[in-house]
């Protein structure tokens, strides 16, 4: 269990604080949705949630297998849906790991970005594809 403590600050901001480390993530609205947009609105965390959560997961596969994926990047775009009510509808995720790998780590390592906690809690509406591109 982990605790997050939310205060709005008006104006659409709010700061979120980590319980266990007391590390704080500022938000602001989106343009398209009333906010300034001068911060990460809450669905860009989503994004940005999913992102890390599946590099952090091939993180961990790659220390266990003793290879360095390091450099790696993630981009994620997310696209909203108005209609029947404004959400996340796309998460497209683009992987671009800096080395190539035997092809039983490529496998490893897309099966565990694919198995991270935040793409498996995606809603089954929200379309997510994954795209790896392979380093030299």
């Amino acid at each position: 269990m982990v605790d997050i403590d939310v205060v709005y600050k008006g104006d659409l901001h709010c700061e979120a604080t980590h319980g266990p480390s007391s590390s704080r993530i500022e938000t602001d609205a989106p343009r398209d949705n009333e906010g300034k947009g001068e911060k990460f609105s809450p669905t860009d965390l989503v994004g940005a949630a999913l992102g890390t959560c599946m590099v952090t997961i091939m993180g961990i596969y790659a220390k266990k297998q003793g290879i360095d994926i390091s450099g790696t990047r993630v981009h994620v775009v997310k696209e909203m849906a108005a209609q029947p009510t404004r959400r996340i509808a796309r998460l497209s995720v683009r992987i671009e790991v800096p080395r190539a790998f035997e092809e039983r780590y490529r496998r490893g390592l897309e099966q565990a970005a694919k198995t991270c906690p935040v793409h498996a809690s995606l809603h089954p509406d929200i379309e997510a594809p994954v795209e790896f591109v392979w380093g030299k």
